[in-house]
């Protein structure tokens, strides 16, 4: 190898390094700072799309968060079909926290069941909206769907100090899950707006 092909490789070396660098650094950037570019980038995604006749929405379990926010989506967008699942445990009633949290919003869950996650229930909606981002991978890897049709909901947040990932509140007492759904119905009422506003 001559001389000029070894500090070449030394160049692009180091270049790699860096960038990898900056990458490794941008997951350390707390979600506040990077939350408005994410936002704006959330609602440009969905401003270049038709309105969308199915939406998806996807949380751990499907028992606090994605029916939740599945049902307060249903009561905003009658013309869209919204449907909710999960990764794990089919047929499992809501938390009696979940269900007495819903009320507040005139969200009733408690004839909510769980529903597990199917390639059919995927592949047939247009938009798929996770609570957080390693949920939006999962759906990615196992069910083959372009990243251009996954949305956290977090990042419609029109508050800015709060992480990415909607908390799941499972397990908590009531007073958690009230803090959820509040931030739950902000998120989604972004969401809403954003379609809606392509009509």
């Amino acid at each position: 190898m001559t001389r000029s092909s070894r500090e070449s490789l030394d160049i692009m070396s180091n270049e790699g390094g860096a960038a990898l660098g900056f990458a490794r650094g941008m997951r350390r950037v707390p979600d506040w700072i990077l939350h408005p570019w994410r936002r704006r980038a959330a609602l440009a995604a969905l401003a270049g799309r038709p309105r969308p006749a199915t939406l998806l929405v996807v949380c751990h379990g499907n028992i606090c968060r994605s029916p939740f926010a599945a049902a307060v989506l249903a009561a905003a967008l009658p013309d869209v079909r919204v449907t909710s699942g999960g990764f794990i445990g089919p047929g499992r009633e809501a938390p009696p926290e979940a269900v007495e949290a819903g009320t507040r919003y005139n969200v009733d869950l408690s004839s909510h069941r769980s529903r597990v996650l199917t390639g059919e229930t995927v592949r047939a909606a247009a938009i798929i909206v996770t609570m957080d981002v390693g949920q939006r991978r999962e759906v990615r890897e196992r069910f083959g769907r372009s990243e251009r049709d996954l949305f956290v909901l977090g990042d419609f947040d029109p508050e800015s100090g709060n992480a990415r990932t909607i908390y799941d509140p499972v397990s908590q007492p009531l007073a958690v899950f009230e803090q959820v759904y509040a931030r739950i119905v902000r998120c989604t009422r972004q969401l809403e707006q954003a379609i809606v506003r392509r009509d």
